[in-house]
């Protein structure tokens, strides 16, 4: 079954940063595209950023644009976001996902094999 084990989070000041790592669990990463997603407190999970499997190009949500990377490292079988100057509507659980697709400027996936996550939280 694919997996992710997601990781790195904590609690961190705005203005702060995270790296946040996910390695797949059972499988090799190659050619797969990936995605984070994160579910904030009483809300529905939301794509926030994708990486190709073919290039390694980046898409992001509006609500991290510029302020977020994402990477990968195939032979570690691991996904990265680098998240800085976070804010506090950051807050959330954040997951790993396989074959992201962008619709209408939203990230949505059929990836149902979701870890535990990670959680960042983000306040004074």
């Amino acid at each position: 079954q694919l997996r992710f084990v997601e990781s790195g989070g904590g609690l961190v000041q705005p203005g702060g940063s995270l790296r946040l790592s996910c390695v797949a669990s059972g499988f090799t990463l190659d050619n797969y595209n990936l995605a984070w997603f994160r579910q904030a407190p009483g809300q529905e999970r939301k794509g926030i950023s994708t990486i190709s499997g073919y290039d390694g190009s980046t898409y992001y949500a509006e609500s991290v644009r510029g302020r977020f990377t994402m990477s990968r490292d195939n032979a570690k079988r691991t996904a990265y976001l680098q998240m800085n100057n976070l804010l506090p509507d950051d807050t959330a659980v954040y997951f790993c996902a396989l074959q992201p697709q962008v619709v209408s400027g939203q990230i949505l996936t059929n990836f149902d094999s979701w870890g535990q996550g990670t959680l960042v939280t983000v306040s004074s």
